[in-house]
C-alpha cells in the first residue's frame, strides 16, 4: 500500500485547504495518507471545520509560517524530516510554496521515490519587489529540479510557470485542476437567498454586490471602492456592495471606504445597515448562503491561481465579473457564465460592472450556464480520478527505472 506525506502552507479557509482534505479523504482505498501542515495567521479564518466534518486529524507544524523566518523554518524542516522517517512515505506530496520548499527539501534528503508539489498560485508577481522576486524564484527552479512532477492548477498557470518565469521544463508540469464538493451550492437557494438578505436588510430591488476572500494587497480591495464609488455616481438602480472576508488591510479598506465617501458598517452593527452603502461581513462558513443572496460576484485581484470565489459563485448560478489576472480564463468563460475585463482597463470594468447593476437580463443570460460550466469541471471525484492516475504512472516510472 502506497504511504502518501501531504503537506499543506497551512489551514487556512480556503482553496488548498478544501483540496488537501478531500485527497486525504477521497484517495483509492489502496493509498494510506498523513496530513500535516502549518496552522492558520493570525488575521485569517480557521478552515478547522473543513477537516472536521471529513473525520482528519492533521498534524499541525506550527513553526511552519508563510513568511520567511530562517529559525522558525529550519525547525519546521527537522521536524518534517522526522515525520518521514517514522511514517516512511512512498510518496510526497507538497502544497504550496513554503510547504512545498520545506517538504521537497526534506523529502530529498531522505531519497523519498516520489515527490509532487502543487502550485495553487504564485508569488512571482504583484506580491514582492524584483529582487525577493528573483529570490523566490531561485528557490522554486531549485525545488523543480528535486520533484519527479509539479501540478499547475490551470493551463494559464503552466504557461506561466513554463514560458514567463522558467521554473521549469513543461514536461514536468501536469495540469490538475482543483476540486470541491459543489452540491451544496444548488440546494435550498431560494431559502439562503431570503435568510441573507433579510440579515443584511437588503431590499428587494437593491442590487447586492459581492467581493469574497481575504482582505490583503493582493486582493486589491482599493479597485473594487473605486468601482463602488463609481457606481454611486453613475448607476440608476440601487444596490449595495458587500465585502466577505478579513484580513491584514480591513482597517486600510474602512479608511478608503472614508475618504471615498462611501457609508459604511459591519453586518452586526444592525442599526447602520439601511444607511450604509458597503457592509462587512468577515469571515463566513456559509458561502453557499452568501452567494444565494448576492447579485454578483466580482473579483479584483492583482494576482490568481484558480479563485475560488469564482468557481462557488458559478455553482449557485450568480454572475461574476473579475480581472483578467492568473487562471481566471480557465475559470470564467467570458460573455458567457461571466464577464473579464483587462486589470488596466478600469473605466470598462467600472463600466461592465454597472451593466450588470442595470440590466436584469444580461445578468440572468450570463449566469444561467454557471453549474453547467463548472459543476464537473471542479468537482473533487475528478480531482481524485486525476491525481491518483498521475501517483500511479510515477510509482511505476519509479519502480521501472
Amino acid at each position: 500500500m502506497p504511504r502518501i506525506l501531504r503537506i499543506a502552507n497551512r489551514f487556512n479557509l480556503g482553496g488548498p485547504t478544501f483540496n488537501v482534505a478531500y485527497l486525504t479523504k477521497y484517495m483509492p482505498s489502496n493509498y494510506e495518507t498523513l496530513l500535516i501542515g502549518g496552522d492558520k495567521e493570525e488575521n485569517e479564518a480557521s478552515s478547522s471545520h473543513i477537516l472536521q466534518d471529513l473525520g482528519i486529524e492533521p498534524i499541525i507544524i506550527p513553526e511552519m509560517k508563510r513568511e520567511l523566518s530562517p529559525g522558525l523554518d529550519w525547525n519546521a524542516y527537522k521536524k518534517v524530516k522526522k515525520i518521514i522517517r517514522d511514517f516512511k512515505p512512498d510518496i510526497v506530496h507538497t502544497h504550496a510554496a513554503k510547504a512545498g520548499a520545506i517538504g521537497r527539501q526534506a523529502a530529498s534528503d531522505l531519497n523519498v521515490p516520489v515527490i509532487v508539489h502543487t502550485f495553487h498560485g504564485h508569488v512571482f508577481h504583484s506580491y514582492f519587489g524584483r529582487y525577493k522576486t528573483q529570490f523566490y524564484k531561485s528557490i522554486e527552479r531549485n525545488m523543480a529540479k528535486k520533484s519527479s512532477a509539479i501540478i499547475a492548477i490551470s493551463d494559464i498557470q503552466k504557461h506561466e510557470l513554463t514560458r514567463v518565469h522558467r521554473i521549469c521544463e513543461e514536461d514536468k508540469i501536469q495540469v490538475i485542476p482543483l476540486g470541491f464538493n459543489l452540491n451544496q451550492f444548488k440546494e435550498d437557494q431560494p431559502q439562503k437567498r431570503l435568510n441573507f438578505r433579510n440579515e443584511l436588510q437588503l431590499e428587494e430591488d437593491e442590487v447586492a454586490i459581492g467581493i469574497i476572500g481575504r482582505l490583503v494587497p493582493i486582493k486589491n480591495h482599493s479597485y473594487f471602492l473605486r468601482l463602488i464609488r463609481h457606481l454611486m455616481d453613475y448607476a440608476e438602480k440601487p444596490f449595495k456592495a458587500v465585502i466577505v472576508g478579513d484580513g491584514e488591510e480591513r482597517a486600510n479598506i474602512e479608511n478608503l471606504a472614508t475618504e471615498l465617501n462611501i457609508p459604511y458598517c459591519s453586518s452586526n452593527e444592525t442599526e447602520r445597515l439601511g444607511q450604509s452603502k458597503l457592509i462587512f461581513t468577515s469571515w463566513r462558513t456559509d458561502i453557499d448562503t452568501v452567494n444565494a443572496g448576492l447579485d454578483i460576484v466580482v473579483l479584483t485581484s492583482k494576482n490568481e491561481g484558480t479563485p475560488v470565489s469564482l468557481i462557488e459563485a458559478q455553482a449557485s448560478n450568480t454572475v461574476v465579473i473579475s480581472t483578467d489576472v492568473g487562471g481566471v480564463a480557465n475559470v470564467v468563460k467570458d460573455q458567457v457564465t461571466g464577464l473579464v475585463v483587462s486589470i488596466d482597463n478600469e473605466l470598462l470594468f467600472a463600466d461592465q460592472l454597472k451593466k450588470l447593476v442595470e440590466d436584469e437580463n444580461l445578468r440572468k443570460k450570463l449566469s444561467e450556464q454557471g453549474w453547467e460550466h463548472v459543476g464537473k469541471q471542479f468537482h473533487y471525484e475528478r480531482l481524485i480520478k486525476d491525481m491518483d492516475r498521475l501517483y500511479s504512472n510515477l510509482l511505476i516510472n519509479r519502480s521501472s527505472s
